[in-house]
């Protein structure tokens, strides 16, 4: 009996689900899903739990900014809208959260 539920762990595992098309704002939305569990707004979904890193989250937040300047000109608008937006409340929650 147990040796099916360890079967069973297994095949969970294994299962695999679609992943999202990767393009630039899926890429994006992923920096911003990771700065907002770095605030601790967010669940770590590793753990389960809402931890607060601020340094973590400059850190991710200037890394879009140098992406921004870096693909300034090469961005659909949709792409640049997205990114300065993300930007732009990222920034705010951070200097929220700093206190």
């Amino acid at each position: 009996m147990a040796e099916e539920k360890k079967e069973g762990a297994k095949g969970d595992a294994k299962k695999s689900y679609p992943l999202p098309k990767i393009d630039f704002s899926t890429f994006i939305l992923s920096l911003n899903s990771s700065v907002l569990v770095q605030l601790g707004l967010i669940e770590d979904p590793a753990t389960g739990q809402k931890t607060k890193n601020l340094a973590l989250a400059k850190q991710t937040i200037d890394l879009m900014a140098v992406l921004e300047e870096k693909t300034r000109g090469n961005l659909t608008t949709d792409e640049d809208n997205i990114l300065k937006n993300l930007l732009y409340e990222l920034r705010m929650l951070y200097v929220k959260e700093k206190g």
